[in-house]
Parts: C-alpha cells; structure tokens; sequence
C-alpha cells in the first residue's frame, strides 16, 4: 500500500527520469525539430522580405520625410533644391482643421496656398488698406510667393493676387518645425499696432486670437513650446553625454558585481529580506492595534456613521482597523508558518542561486549575449517600420479640387469631386470659385498591389511579432544550453566544454529553428489574440453597458493570464530542447511534468528569485539614480571637473535618461541570471530523478546542495577516506 501511495504523484504527472549511463550534459548527437513549422516560418521570412522589397519598389518615403508645396513638388530636393522649408500661407485653416498637429506637419488637406522657402520669416508683414493702391512689388515679398508669379513684371493688382492666395496677405516670425515654417507664439505679444482689420478679408487681429486661444490649436501651440523645450534637451545632452555614459557604465558594473557576489550574499540578503517582510508585516499588526485601541477609547464605531461614498471616514472607526487587524495578522500567520515548514526548500532556491553566480562566473560571455539580442530585435524593429513606412506611402497621390469658401454653389459643386493636378492647376479654370485649390486627398488604392496594402500592413505586423518572439526565443535556448554544460560537467570547471555559448547558439540554428519558430508562433497567436481585444474594446468602448464592460474585462484577463502562461512554458521548453534536442510538444510536456512532480519546490524558487532579482534591480537602479541627481543636480562636485550643473537647462534630464538607461542594464544582466536559475533547476530535478549517489549513478549537483538535502556521491567518499 506504502508503495502505492509513493508511485501515484509520479503516474498522475509522468513517470520520473530515468539513469541514463551516456548522458553527460546537453545531447551532441540530435537531429533537426519540428521540420514543417520551420519550412513555415522560412517561407514566411522569404514572404517577408518580398513584402518589403515589393514596398521598397512601389513606396516613396518622401512623401512623409519631405514637406510638398501646393504645387506637389517636394521642398528641398529637385526643383526645390535649396528650400528645404515649407511655408503656409495661413496658418489657421491647418490648425483648424481636424487632428492640426498633424495636419499641419505633414502638409496634407491644409485648405491653403504653401510654397518653399530657403528660410522661414522672421518678422512681420501685412497688407494695409493703403496697400491696395501700390505695386505688388512693393508690397509682398518675392520669396514668400508662389513661384508661377513674378511680382516686378505682374499685371495682377493686389487685391486680386490675394484673393487667390498668390502671395501672403499676413505673416509673422516663424520657426522651423520638422521642415514647416511654424509660428513663433513668443512672438505674438509684439504684433505692430499698424496692422488692422483689411475690409473683405479675413482679419489678421482675429487669426493672431485664434492661434493664441482658438479651438483646435492647443496640439499645435504645444508643439512650438515642445520645440523650444526639445532644443534645450538636445543642449543639454550634447554637453552632459560623457558622464551619462559614465553612469550608464557603473550601473554596468554595479550589475556584474551584484550577480558575481550573489555566491556569497545569497543567503544573507534572502533572509534579510524575508526578515523585512516580516517585519514589515509586525509593524502593520501594530499599527493598525494601536488605531483601533484609540478609536475604541474614542468609542467611534461604525454604527455612528452609517452608510457613507466618503470611505475616509471608515478609516476613522474602530471596526476598520480591527479588520485589518486579523487580516494583516491571518497574513503574518500563514507567511510565518509557510517558511517554517518550506525552510529546506528555501535553502535550495538559496543554494541554486549561488550556483548561477558560481556559473556565471566561468562564463563570463553570457552577461554579453543580451547585446546580441538587443542587436537582433533592434534589426526587426527598423525592418518593421520602414516596411510599414514605404507601405503607407505606396501608390501615387490623389489630389482634388477643394473650395476654399465653400459656401458659394459653383464651389459646392466641385468641393471634393474633380481630381486635378497640382503642377498643372490654374484657378482661373474654375471661374465661379475663385478660391478652389488642388489640395492631397489621399494615396491611390488601385490597383492589386494598392488593394491590398491593409493586408500586407497585418501581414507585416504579424510576421514582426513571430520574428521577434524567435529572437527571444533564440536567446533563451543558447543560454540554456551554455548553461546546462556548467551543470551537467561533473568537475568543475575542468569538465565544462569550450565555447559552451556558441556551441549552443550554434546547436540551436542548425537543429532547432523550426521548434523555437513553433514556440513563438503560439504566443504569437495569444499576442494577436489581445490585441484584436483592445481593439475591439478601444472601437466600441463608447457603446460598451457595464456588462459588456465586464465581458471583455474578463476576456482581457484571460488572455494576459495565458500569454503569462505560455511564456512560462515555452520558457522550460526551451531549457530541455537544449538538453535533449527533442521537439517543442514533447520538450514542452517533460517540462510541464517534471515541474508538477516538484510544483512546491517551483513555487518557492521563483518567488525567492523574483524577490532578490527584483531587489537588485531596485538596488543598481536607485543606487545609480540617486548618485547621478547629486552629480547633475551640483551637490558633488568632482576635483578638476569641467562640468557645471548650471549649464544645464534641465538637470533631471540627464538624471531620468540614466535611471531608465540603468533598469534597460540591469534588466538585461539579471534576465541571463534568470535564465541560469531556471536551467540550473531543471537540471538539478532532473538530476534528483536519474541518480542516487553511488558510484554508478553519482550527483552532479554541489555540494551544498547535497549537503542541504542530507545527499552525497558515495564514490567521493571513498577517494576522501584513501587520502
């Protein structure tokens, strides 16, 4: 019965591992996995790279990278060489339109004449009523109008070369913006008083209020002021990067230290760290104590204030506090008792976490292999969108008539409806609208390429979330198998292979790119699977009732949970797809099983990871934060330092660019340091299973940790009475 009861968690969740006499650490001799999912994702990388050689052909980035003039001619290239800016005419027909940042940033359907200039205008310039009796000449300025105009040779008046929009009848200082001459609103406050209302046209006192305060235009006011904001940032960094990449290095060797001296700082910094949960959880026991005796002395209950929205006044009654009392206390209790009973299995994570240290130590090159795969994702990041980039601007544009004043009939009829081009238009043909101009509509769609531009874009995005999830992956199956010779060598480290690290990315290109692709491409589905739910929810969210609300809540929950899941696995798939060489599906299985027949040792390890790993993070990020605020801040100061603190315009610029830079470090050592824990422990499961100690089957597993679980190798045993 005794035997029974012994084998059931064992046949419940597979049988255990068996002694193998060849087996010494990752399989040499393997053959190629999961052939049909690495076709597949071969044949999608081909289909690809033909999306983007086809984009490459049929795009033009410039219609995004350069601004256009009315003309449809590009500012700074071709026949615009040497105007790189594009000036507006007015301003406010682009601001007031829909979304007027960008609008007005890519020069598309801003209902105004835009020309390129080689400089944005500095000052002021205006037609007065006693303009309209002088020579155009001496009133607009040349290079402000449109090129078909010769100002010292026109037979147009004045009134009739503003009325259509030949030259500016009203500008002011301006400001370089992305190549769009923009307003500068510094400048607002010094319009000259000589500037006024001009009968029949649209008043320039009234555009200056609308720039200033009108609706619409706050996108656009905000980016002139983020502008000024950005060119003092880019000062900023240009005279404090040495010592930004200063701190970024010592937030690198803190990082390198951290891990190294986890071999000695382990079980210290575990246990003080549960000592300080602990106690953290004491001093809340207390505390709430010491509240519910002082309201209870107040006699200050909850029957004296009823039913209250304002739930600050229940922190005022003595009930509250006793219940978070017995909560906090219910908590402590199971805490307390949870590491007394699980304090072995404690001692192991412990001891698994100084191995990783210790193995890290004798491969030093895997602290540099999340630069590889930083490399590698930032190739699929710039592939992606400059695929997206020439996909969006793929087909020519479509320019149409657009009324200016559209209130007029003849303007009503042709609003929208005539395509023309922009090189060839002449507003004379249009003579019952004067205003109409030929205005970008939008890109073609015709044609079978164009047509289906929305499925190449999915198909892009779909083929970057497959790619880069095989990076990861690809990542995780190299360190996995560096990290399993470091385990499976029987001394240490004479028995560890050379080059264990690029024996195992090597290993893993040639044998295992289809269950890596097979791996990635199940999250995958799960990554598109929320976000087709966040799209969803983002279109219908006005229309939502709280119980679709809580429907798709749900669902979004459900989804985050597997993806968490999934990651979890494919994670351990990868560790035994590097040991044994075997398929995703099978890996993935022994995997699974092996951690459920040891599901409280899991559990316990990664808790006690989590809590150190993320104590380190918080170390390296705040140690190295709060250093560089002293230094850019002006409160150290260096011996023979060059630089001052006051030079900066904003010192916590650099302040913010060296913590985020200093978690992206820290974040990158430690993920390499999870990963050897995590190889390490399967390892050691697994070793727990296939050998017992004696000289045939010995432990290759440390010391400490035979030590730990009351184990020892009997044949070291005899070498060690011998000597």
């Amino acid at each position: 019965m005794g035997k029974t009861e012994k084998t059931d968690p064992d046949s419940e969740y597979g049988e255990p591992a068996q002694f193998d006499p060849t087996f010494n650490g990752p399989m040499k001799k393997r053959g190629c996995t999961d052939i049909i999912c690495c076709v597949l994702f071969m044949a999608v990388v081909l289909g690809y790279v033909a999306v983007g050689i086809l984009a490459w052909l049929f795009g033009d980035p410039r219609h995004v990278l350069y601004p256009r003039n009315s003309t449809g001619w590009f500012c700074g290239i071709g026949p615009n060489k040497g105007r790189p800016n594009l000036f507006y005419f007015d301003i406010v027909k682009c601001a007031t339109s829909a979304n007027a940042m960008a609008t007005a940033l890519n020069g598309f359907q801003c209902p105004t004449t835009q020309v390129c200039v080689a400089s944005c205008p500095t000052g002021f310039g205006a037609v007065g009523i006693l303009s309209y009796g002088q020579k155009p000449a001496d009133v607009f300025n040349q290079s402000l109008c449109v090129p078909s105009i010769q100002l010292a040779t026109t037979d147009k008046t004045v009134k009739e070369i503003v009325d259509k929009e030949l030259c500016p009848f009203f500008y002011m200082p301006t400001t370089p913006v992305l190549g769009r001459c923009l307003p500068d609103i510094s400048a607002l406050g010094r319009i000259p008083s000589e500037f006024s209302n001009i009968p029949g046209l649209p008043s320039i006192n009234d555009t200056v209020d609308l720039i200033k305060n009108g609706t619409g235009t706050g996108d656009i006011v905000g980016g002139f002021n983020a502008r000024d904001i950005g060119v003092r940032i880019f000062e900023d960094f240009a005279s404090s990067w040495p010592w930004i990449l200063l701190g970024l290095v010592i937030a690198m060797v803190v990082s390198m230290l951290f891990l190294l001296l986890l071999r000695f700082t382990a079980p210290v910094m575990v246990w003080v760290l549960i000592v300080g949960v602990l106690g953290a959880g004491a001093y809340g026991i207390w505390h709430c104590y010491w509240e519910y005796d002082n309201y209870k002395k107040d006699s200050a209950t909850i029957s004296n204030i009823g039913f209250t929205t304002n739930f600050n006044v229940y922190l005022h009654v003595q009930e509250t506090w006793l219940a978070f009392l017995i909560i906090i206390s219910v908590a402590e209790g199971i805490i307390l008792l949870t590491i007394i009973f699980l304090r072995t299995r404690i001692l192991i994570a412990i001891a698994l976490i100084q191995e990783s240290s210790r193995a890290i130590s004798h491969m030093m090159s895997t602290l540099l292999y999340p630069l590889v795969t930083f490399v590698l994702l930032l190739v699929c990041v710039a592939y992606w969108a400059v695929t997206a980039l020439y996909l969006a601007t793929s087909g020519g544009p479509i320019y149409k008539v657009v009324a200016l004043n559209s209130t007029l009939d003849d303007c009503k009829k042709i609003n929208g409806s005539v395509t023309c081009d922009p090189q060839d238009f002449n507003s004379t043909d249009y003579p019952g609208c004067p205003s109409a101009s030929c205005i970008f509509i939008k890109y073609n769609d015709e044609g079978v390429f164009q047509r289906n531009l929305f499925n190449l874009q999915i198909y892009n995005a779909v083929a970057f979330l497959w790619c880069v999830n095989f990076i990861i992956a690809l990542g995780q199956c190299t360190l996995a198998g560096a990290f399993a010779s470091y385990y499976w060598a029987f001394t240490k480290p004479n028995d560890i292979p050379t080059f264990p690290l690029s024996a195992s990315f090597i290993r893993s290109l040639r044998y295992h790119v289809g269950s890596l692709a097979f791996g990635a491409l199940i999250l995958t589905l799960v990554q598109i699977a929320r976000m087709i739910l966040e799209y969803i929810d983002h279109k219908t969210r006005e229309a939502q009732n709280p119980c679709a609300r809580f429907v798709l809540c749900c669902l979004k929950c459900c989804l985050w949970c597997l993806e968490k899941f999934i990651k979890f696995l494919n994670r351990n798939a990868y560790i035994m797809i590097a040991i044994y060489g075997k398929n995703f599906c099978v890996s993935a299985k022994n995997a699974f099983m092996l951690l459920m027949r040891n599901v409280v040792r899991v559990v316990v390890l990664d808790k006690v990871t989590d809590l150190l790993l993320f104590f380190g993070k918080l170390l390296v990020v705040a140690g190295v934060g709060v250093l560089s605020f002293f230094f850019f801040s002006g409160r150290i100061l260096l011996p023979g330092n060059t630089f001052r603190s006051e030079t900066l315009n904003y010192y916590w610029m650099p302040i913010i660019t060296v913590v985020f830079g200093s978690y992206l470090i820290a974040h990158g050592f430690f993920s390499v340091y999870n990963m050897c824990v995590d190889t390490l422990f399967l390892c050691f499961l697994e070793d727990l299973e296939r050998n017992d100690g004696s000289i045939q089957k010995p432990y290759f597993m440390s010391k400490n940790l035979m030590k730990i679980l009351n184990k020892s190798n009997k044949g070291q045993k005899k070498v060690k009475g011998k000597d």
